[in-house]
């Protein structure tokens, strides 16, 4: 697995006021919420997310705790100040499958095996021995 990833996700209590925060506050450029009319009936998380476009590429997404919760098939826990996920870019499905079980073979735990999301991505979840939380996605 390489060292690389190209978006980090916040798990957020009000999505519209931490928008207001990064994007009034801050000053980052965004198109807003997006996706509100997605849902993923295999984890029951809606698709509602925004993102912010760092200047190298890296994109920040926030998203709805319970709907982070819900689509990495975890426990939505109290909030806390290391609550994130990371993104890996994987170049194919075939990459996040070979991925995320390089990542079980090491010692991770999959929290979401890896399936088609109405967002038009395929990915899957996993969790560093840390607790830290990793989605590798393929997007076409």
């Amino acid at each position: 697995m390489k060292t690389k990833f190209f978006f980090i996700t916040f798990g957020v209590a009000n999505l519209e006021k931490s928008v207001s925060f990064y994007r009034d506050g801050l000053g980052w450029q965004t198109d807003g919420i997006v996706a509100e009319d997605l849902h993923d009936d295999n984890t029951g998380a809606d698709g509602t997310i925004a993102f912010f476009k760092f200047d190298n590429g890296i994109l920040l997404a926030l998203y709805e705790r319970q709907n982070l919760a819900k689509d990495a098939h975890i426990e939505l826990g109290s909030s806390s100040a290391t609550e994130f996920s990371l993104g890996y870019p994987a170049e194919s499905k075939a990459e996040v499958d070979s991925i995320l079980e390089h990542a079980k073979a090491a010692g991770a735990i999959i929290t979401a095996p890896p399936h088609e999301r109405p967002w038009g991505i395929y990915s899957g979840y996993f969790k560093d021995p840390d607790g830290h939380l990793w989605e590798v996605v393929y997007r076409p």
